[in-house]
């Protein structure tokens, strides 16, 4: 046995093994833990309460360290604190958080005027006076082990709210409505919803979203508060590939229904103040082609500004161009911002006097305006000026603007080193007003930190950015590192601060995060180039950087920890298998590692809408022999695996719980490393995990408090 066997010597549970075959496009599958599936099984249920006493055994010499952490985390944060006001309908709205309290409470005041654009300076020990708490989370969530809010969103009129919780974590909110004059819960609670709501500009209606069997969010419903009639579905999504959503432009002229799948997508406009009309289509539904629909005024007329993928000068904008339609004859349409292959265009809003627009450049989130007061007519791709910030790492974006007829722009900053800031911005001039930066208590001061771009080479001689965090003063030579990444659904990993990942610095160790392909960080191709049938490419470059950071010096295979969640737990399990040896240590949450299994599946939640994303293992016997040359539940095996911590939660719908519980089954009994593979699963808990700050401080401090111990950087 070897030291580390003899140092983890102690035994987890074994899960019993049961012949069951899967069996698709003529290939036999032995699934031996599949009878882990069914959650109502009193024997899965002991199984995993099993799993999470010897995880407690396995972890129990690292009860200090993470109290130490917790402490850490709430020391650094102002517990007792306010947000920052935003003006809209006649008030200004913000929240409340209180020591020792979970969640906020929102509240508001009355706007004094129409030109009352400042925010009010909201005191921790004061009320303001008229303000009122119309909806306090911690009386709502009293009594239950998890409360997660869907909507909260209040009729134009001020005088109605809609609000949506959930208590188990399955993502069905129950939608309700108060009267904010008297305090009181209306009737005609509809349950099950998809957690959003829209309300008609009239205050009558409410429109929300109700999901499928499947989970997916198929109907949009229109309720008419307080009349006690049935509600009426005004749209349904008949194509299992497709999600809809409701809301409104910026302007709350239209009401916006959006059907997309990962490739298409189609946009219903409704004018806001025919609510029972009927809901047209922009630009119809093509194949491939995705686009979203926002309104502008521009001079003293009304537009649509679409932005989409389409064909322009006939080839793919594959990194979306804008176009502008009057809306009453959108086949009049003419190019506002072209397709350039080095921005990725992620969306225009629309105000009064500006339009925004988001995009990335460098792997990075950028912003830049177009101030419509001085532009004659319609303005051209020139006229958006960018926003520019000193830090090189950095994320820039919109604040929270809810209204149209903004003077000013609020916007947001922030980087790995910096903490949020909210920031006033005067278009004219460009004078930009500090209105709010995130607090952090104790001696912390930005400039002990450093935040860089590294470059690693994949297998393909393709060019990785590395961004790495670690404290300036930290000695050069191998240091414990914790590898982040993702690579999934276009989402990237972009810079932003976390009170949390001080207490990782502090303690020597290098946070490093891969932006691999099947991300978004350098635009759609980046994407297109790590799914379907590319996807290998995510898991290589991961592994790619894993070695440049081996190779450079920066680590050693011993103190290189791997971090992932979701999509990115299917990242870890790949490199479990594909490089164990690069590393300590992998850290996976709610993975998505039976993957194979599960789009197999058409009857699972999400499956069919997920195709797109993987392909179609169900139909297609090449990608089914693709997947499972990557899935990392089929491609366990006897070898020396890395320790493994993986977090589940037992009300997941999006990656269920059985799925974690059954890689770690397969791990433990394949492993010869002698390595600890621990599994921790919530009871009553959804994707998210844990709900209420408090127990998502603990949760950090558990995760980090393992990192620390398998990176080698504390003792314990």
């Amino acid at each position: 046995m070897s030291e580390a066997a003899v140092e983890y010597a102690v035994a987890a549970p074994v899960a019993k093994k049961v012949h069951s075959e899967r069996v698709h496009h003529g290939d036999v599958f032995v699934d031996e833990y599949e009878w882990l599936r069914d959650k109502s099984d009193p024997e899965v249920i002991a199984y995993l309460d099993g799993q999470n006493a010897h995880t407690d055994a396995q972890t129990a010499d690292l009860a200090d360290l993470r109290t130490s952490i917790f402490g850490e985390i709430k020391a650094r944060t102002k517990e007792t604190d306010m947000g920052l006001p935003t003006r809209a309908d006649g008030y200004w709205y913000f929240a409340r958080t209180t020591a020792g309290q979970s969640y906020a409470k929102f509240c508001r005041v009355p706007i004094s005027g129409d030109d009352d654009w400042t925010p009010p300076e909201v005191s921790v020990d004061a009320e303001l006076p008229g303000e009122q708490v119309y909806f306090d989370a911690n009386v709502e969530a009293e009594g239950h082990d998890f409360f997660s809010m869907g909507a909260l969103s209040v009729s134009f009129d001020g005088n109605r709210l809609a609000y949506s919780v959930d208590t188990e974590g399955d993502e069905r909110y129950a939608l309700r409505f108060r009267d904010l004059t008297t305090g009181e819960d209306l009737p005609g609670e509809v349950p099950e919803t998809a957690g959003g709501a829209t309300w008609s500009k009239d205050d009558r209606f409410v429109f929300y979203t109700t999901v499928d069997d499947a989970w997916r969010p198929d109907s949009v419903w229109r309720h008419e508060v307080g009349a006690g009639s049935d509600d009426v579905r005004v749209f349904h999504e008949p194509d299992e590939h497709f999600w809809v959503g409701v809301g409104s432009t910026d302007s709350d002229d239209y009401l916006v229904i959006a059907a997309g799948s990962k490739l298409t997508s189609e946009v219903f406009v409704l004018a806001a103040d025919d609510p029972t009309g009927e809901f047209v289509s922009v630009a119809g539904r093509t194949p491939g082609i995705e686009y979203d629909v926002d309104h502008a005024r521009i001079d003293g007329d009304d537009y649509f500004v679409i932005v989409h993928n389409g064909t322009v000068d006939g080839s793919k904008a594959v990194n979306y161009a804008v176009d502008i339609a009057p809306v009453d004859d959108v086949t009049a349409r003419r190019s506002l911002i072209p397709h350039d292959p080095a921005r990725r265009i992620d969306g225009v809003e629309c105000f009064r006097d500006y339009l925004v627009l988001a995009y990335r450049a460098d792997a990075l989130p950028k912003l830049a305006i177009a101030d419509l007061r001085s532009v004659p007519g319609i303005p051209s791709v020139d006229d958006f000026r960018p926003v520019v910030f000193d830090q090189e790492l950095c994320s820039a974006g919109l604040g929270a603007n809810a209204e149209w007829t903004t003077p000013r722009l609020r916007i947001v900053y922030t980087s790995f080193v910096d903490p949020l800031e909210t920031i006033d911005l005067d278009v004219s001039t460009g004078e930009r007003t500090l209105l709010r930066r995130q607090t952090v208590l104790g001696d912390y001061d930005p400039s002990d930190y450093v935040a860089t771009r590294d470059w690693a080479t994949a297998q393909d001689g393709t060019r990785v950015p590395v961004s790495l965090v670690r404290r300036r003063d930290l000695p050069d030579g191998p240091a414990p590192v914790l590898l982040v990444g993702y690579g999934a659904y276009e989402t990237p990993i972009d810079p932003g601060f976390a009170v949390s990942r001080l207490s990782l610095l502090d303690r020597g160790v290098v946070v490093a995060y891969a932006h691999i392909r099947g991300g978004g960080e350098l635009g759609r191709t980046w994407y297109e180039d790590g799914r379907l049938n590319h996807k290998r490419n995510t898991f290589t470059d991961y592994i790619a950087v894993a070695r440049h950071l081996i190779e450079t010096g920066r680590t050693s295979p011993q103190q290189l920890i791997a971090d992932g969640g979701s999509a990115g737990g299917l990242l870890m399990g790949a490199v479990t298998n594909m490089a164990p040896e690069l590393f300590r240590g992998i850290l996976a949450a709610v993975p998505f590692v039976d993957a194979l299994t599960s789009m197999l599946d058409p009857s699972l939640p999400l499956t069919v809408t997920e195709w797109d994303e993987w392909g179609d293992p169900y139909h297609d016997p090449d990608v089914y022999e693709y997947m499972k040359s990557y899935s990392p539940y089929e491609n366990v095996a006897p070898r020396d695996y890395p320790a493994v911590l993986a977090l589940a939660s037992l009300n997941d719908t999006r990656v269920l719980f059985t799925e974690a519980a059954k890689w770690v089954a397969k791990l433990q009994a394949s492993t010869t490393s002698g390595r600890p593979i621990l599994l921790k699963t919530e009871m009553a808990a959804g994707h998210g995990g844990v709900s209420g700050r408090y127990k998502q401080w603990e949760e950090v401090a558990y995760e980090y408090a393992w990192v620390l111990r398998e990176s080698g950087a504390v003792t314990v």
